[in-house]
Order: C-alpha cells, then structure tokens, then sequence
C-alpha cells in the first residue's frame, strides 16, 4: 500500500471537559449521563446523527428480552431507560418478555432528554479519529467532523465505541478473534403491510416457535429449561427456499430468526433475519460488503415471507436499520479478564459495579435467567491495561467469548456504562487517577443511584 506524509498542523482545542464520553450507544447514554448527575462537566460525542447506538442506528428494540419473573438485575439506569421510554410513549411490551420494547424512531427523542436533562453536553456527526496520550494517561481525543479536525481535551475518557476504537488508538493491548470466528452481523429491517390477525394465527397455531427451534445453519445449546418457552423465532420457510433454489446457499449467511413488535397497523419491527459471518466491525471493506449484501438478503427474505407464510402476501419494507449490527470485534485486555466460569458460576468480585444475571446469547449458546442466578461485573475488567484514566464500557470489555456473550447485551452494557461514569467521576471530583479511585466511594455511588452492585 502507498503512503503519503500529511504536513504538520495546528488543531484547534473545540473544548476542555473532566469527563468524555465517546459513543452513544447504551453503554454511552448511561456513561454520561451517571458522570454528569455526579456533577462533573460531561460532553458525549457520537459519529451519527442520534443518540442511541445499537438501538436507534441498528433498529434493535429488545433492551432486555431475557427478563423473566425470576430474573435478578441491576437496575439504575436499566429501569431509568425503560420507565422514560413507556412514560412518553416510545415503548411497548415485549413478545417474549417481561420487558419493555423500545421503539427505534422515539428513543432518539427518548435520549436527547435523558442527555439534556443531565446537563451533559451533546455532539453529534463527530467522528474520533485520534488519542492523545501523555506520561501513559490520556488526555484527550482527535475529531473529525464537518467543522473539521479538532481536539476536545479531557481529563476521563470513557470508550463506549462498542469496536475499542479509542482503547486501540490509545495504545492499549486488546484482542480480535480471527474473522471467521467472530460473531455474526445483522442487517435488521421492519416491514409493514403485515395482516396482523393472519400472521397472529399461524404462529399460534401453526409455527408454534420455541427457543428449541433455533439453530438450523447454526448449532444452539441451551440449558434445557429455555426449549419450551416461546420464542419469536422463525426459520423453516428460508430452509424450504433455499432446498427449492429460489434463493442462492450461502456458506457465509443465514436467514431466519426473530421479530420484536406487531402493530396494529401492520408494521413489525426488529425484523433480526439476516445473519452474515466474516464480518470484521473494524474493517471498513467488510463493512461495505455487509451492508450492501445485508440489504440484498433482507430483500430476498421479504419474498420468501411472501410467498411462504400466512399474514405476509401483501408486507413490504418499511426500513432498513441506519448501519449494520455487530456482535463482536476488539475486546480489551483488561486488569482482569471475566470467564465463562465466571458468568455461569456465579462470580463475587469485591470491587463489583454491578450484578447481571446469568444469560448467555452468543456462541452456541443460550441461556435465559429464570432461576435468580447473577454474577457481578468487576471494575477492573473495564480497566485497560498501560492506559491510565481510559475506561471502557459495552461489549468490547475484557472477557473471553463465552463472557462476551452476556456482557455484550444492551443492558449489561447499561451497568458497565453507569459504573464506567460514576467512577469517572469520583476520580475526577477526589483528584486521582481512574487506577486508584476509591472504589467503596463509587459503589455507593452507584447505590445512591438504585443500582445493585452485590
């Protein structure tokens, strides 16, 4: 590959700030909005036009579908975020769940409130680009937007890119499975159109769909009490398909899946059929493949549902979620390294920011928290190695792949964001770095803010 040397510029310093947030995804929101309460000067800064992440750019409404009557969870901003999104309407109950659906289009709105009221300084269509590191702590990003390059100066930063992007731009050790290891991306879509009492009959009493029926193009293991309770899962009319040639097998994607909402008027939402592997979140290529193949997959699966199943003759796109779906990519290595022997062993830690309860989705794997069984998240699996004052939260903290399918889901991400923020700044407000924060300090913190830390 060529290269060219840029020539040397000055970058104009856009703000100085005691917390930074990068990425706006539910590990974000929660990251800033738990700093900015504590009342340190908090600015998020996010690439797209919204707040929101994987729930308003993906399209994926199920901010906490594995929550059952015995299901044991963290709470704070958990709750916060379900409780606002019902109370203005953004929400509805969830298929499979006891739990809210969040509506993509009003959490936009649903976010820019929660961010405003917190008195965290918003910025959106910026793109980090760039790390500033001084004596091993950082210090700062590098911004580039329409108002060019930038540098906003902090003294925490918290990377809740989802990809480690600033933890890597830092310096800061991390691993990345092999492309053909990682997890698959998904091109959501939500149609409209659908006969509602149509489609609504033949899952009752025709498609009859459990948590048993998953798998197909991919194996799943489950821990036996999920395989008979419902789930939204459909597969069977995509393996007929392609059986009958009317579309092409692809050794590299994956159709069936599930649904989230059904409305009144036709539309369903979180339409997760198309799952595509060897797909690297970080490399740009890749990117560009899943997402024109992603939209070509998702047409295809459309037709198939036309053809093949009742309630769908007349159903249509409505549209495509704003960027493609990533599971996995970068995973740092943190101070310590959550296991699978942690997450399904029920895990203590001392310096725990909060609990999650003991659901795997990833992996081969599925198990759903009906029993009341939880493990804590430790402060230091959000710690980077050799970069001071960075924390990282969501699902790209330290852990192996079967730890990585639980803290990898939204609401988990929501725990390790609010304990991420708080811990920012109490460092901040006590004058020490995030390495030695006083971590009873932050957990009472977190306890003054409802959230379960033991």
């Amino acid at each position: 590959m060529d290269t060219l040397v840029e020539p040397s510029r000055e970058i104009p310093v856009y703000a100085q700030v005691d917390v930074l947030v990068v990425g706006s995804g539910p590990a974000g929101l929660s990251a800033a909005i738990a700093a900015a309460r504590q009342g340190v000067r908090t600015m998020i800064v996010e690439r797209f036009g919204c707040f929101g992440g994987v729930i308003t750019t993906v399209g994926v409404e199920g901010f906490a579908w594995y929550r059952h009557s015995g299901t044991v969870e963290a709470g704070g901003l958990l709750f916060e975020f379900e409780a606002t999104a019902q109370a203005m309407g953004a929400s509805s109950d969830e298929c499979q769940s006891d739990s809210q659906a969040l509506d993509a289009e009003m959490f936009k709105v649903c976010a820019d409130r929660m961010v405003l009221a917190a008195g965290v300084t918003p910025l959106l269509h910026c793109f980090a680009v760039g790390a500033l590191v001084e004596d091993g702590r950082i210090a700062g990003i590098i911004t580039e937007s329409k108002s060019g390059r930038m540098a906003i100066r902090a003294k925490r930063v918290i990377d809740c890119t989802g990809d480690g992007d600033i933890a890597a731009l830092a310096g800061a050790p991390y691993t990345k499975s092999p492309r053909e290891r990682l997890m698959s991306a998904t091109q959501i879509f939500s149609c409209s159109g659908l006969d509602v009492a149509a489609f609504k009959d033949y899952v009752q009493n025709t498609l009859k769909p459990t948590y048993a029926d998953w798998g197909g193009d991919w194996s799943i293991r489950t821990s036996a009490k999920e395989d008979q309770m419902f789930s939204p899962y459909i597969e069977k009319c995509f393996a007929e398909a392609v059986a009958e040639g009317s579309i092409p097998k692809d050794e590299f994607v994956s159709l069936g899946g599930t649904w989230s909402t059904i409305k009144p008027n036709g539309d369903i939402t979180q339409m997760n059929l198309v799952f595509q592997g060897h797909i690297d979140s970080t490399n740009v290529e890749d990117l560009t493949r899943a997402e024109i193949q992603g939209r070509d997959n998702a047409m295809r699966a459309i037709k198939v549902l036309n053809d093949k199943v009742p309630g769908f003759r007349n159903a249509r796109l409505r549209n495509f979620g704003m960027t493609i779906g990533a599971r996995e990519s970068r995973k740092i290595e943190g101070v310590y390294r959550l296991t699978e022997h942690d997450v399904l062993n029920q895990a203590r830690f001392e310096d725990s920011i909060g609990i999650y309860p003991e659901f795997i989705d990833g992996c081969g794997l599925l198990v759903l928290p009906t029993t009341g069984r939880y493990f804590h998240l430790p402060y230091r699996a959000i710690q980077p190695q050799k970069v001071d004052n960075l924390l990282v939260a969501g699902r790209c903290i330290s852990g192996d792949r079967i730890a990585h399918s639980a803290f990898r889901n939204m609401s988990c991400c929501v725990v390790t964001g609010q304990g991420a923020g708080t811990a920012a700044a109490v460092s901040v407000k006590d004058g020490v770095p995030t390495s030695r924060v006083d971590l009873a300090k932050v957990q009472k913190c977190l306890e003054q803010q409802q959230v379960r830390v033991f």
